[in-house]
């Protein structure tokens, strides 16, 4: 794994400390193995939808947390049945932690599960305070001294 060393960009960009953080936390890869496998569209402007295919798990095995800038879905498996006897087992019953991180003011709408696809809705909520808004340019008038 390689190891990246972000300091001169910490000397030169004031306030992209958070780019950083997401910078080495892609490069780490942080345990997240392709298991469940998952899709991310973007429905609208400023709406988006994460769906993960998780086959065999119901809705009391899920379990999803929003916390700041992240959203941990976590699936935690029951007690495995033993008087099962496979041949073949290819569907994976084994527990799993996804990690997403967040922007800035984007938050989980809802979540449903429907025939093995567990669906998160998020949506973009921009205060009225940071959104662009049109600056009136006026004239100044010059003070004649009397």
């Amino acid at each position: 794994m390689r190891n990246y060393d972000l300091t001169p960009l910490y000397r030169s960009a004031i306030g992209f400390d958070r780019l950083a953080q997401l910078a080495e936390h892609a490069a780490s890869n942080k345990g997240n193995s392709g298991y469940p496998p998952y899709n991310i569209e973007s429905l609208k402007e400023n709406r988006y939808r994460i769906t993960m295919a998780v086959a065999g798990f119901t809705m009391d095995e899920l379990d999803i947390t929003s916390e700041g800038e992240k959203l941990l879905v976590k699936g935690t498996k029951a007690a495995e049945d033993k008087s099962r006897k496979y041949l073949y087992q290819g569907i994976a019953e084994r527990g799993f932690e996804r990690t997403f991180q967040l922007a800035d003011y984007v938050t989980v709408t809802g979540a449903e599960l429907e025939n093995g696809l567990l669906n998160i809705e998020l949506q973009r909520e921009i205060p009225e305070a940071l959104k662009p808004r049109k600056i009136e340019i006026g004239t100044s008038r010059i003070l004649e001294s009397e």
